[in-house]
């Protein structure tokens, strides 16, 4: 009865290896580019803008913010740093043409990666509920 009490024990232990493996899809990076694929502000859905397309840039640390319209040079919008610790992405803003009083403000977006769309959901300093999605294009 031994050895099948011991192919039982290992039999879970890689159930659980697998299970934990599959569980977690969370990028150790952001890094790549980008593009808005729409979200929920305050339980309301609205989709991408048609007209112009909002992307961000990740490196490794930082990120930045563009508009881009066609016919017009891209325009940024927002930059600053982010630092992910567990599921929670931690943005500062450095630069924000829409909001400057939100330089040097931290967000705290709760974030999450599955099959190429990333989720980054916070109450924004506004008083906003949002959840943005974000399609991965490079």
């Amino acid at each position: 009865m031994k050895p099948l009490h011991n192919c039982y024990k290992i039999s879970i232990a890689l159930n659980i290896i697998v299970f934990s493996l599959c569980s977690f899809d969370q990028p150790i990076t952001l890094k790549g580019v980008w593009q808005y694929a729409g979200g929920t502000a305050n339980g309301k859905f609205e989709g991408a803008p048609v007209s112009y397309k909002l992307q961000r840039t990740y490196t490794d640390k930082s990120f930045s913010a563009v508009m881009i319209e066609k016919g017009y040079k891209p325009e940024k919008y927002e930059a600053g740093t982010y630092i992910l610790k567990g599921d929670t992405c931690f943005e500062t803003s450095t630069f924000n043409s829409q909001s400057p009083q939100l330089v040097g403000k931290t967000v705290a977006y709760i974030y999450t990666y599955k099959n190429g769309v990333l989720h980054l959901a916070a109450t924004l300093p506004s008083g906003m509920v949002a959840d943005d999605q974000w399609n991965k294009i490079k």
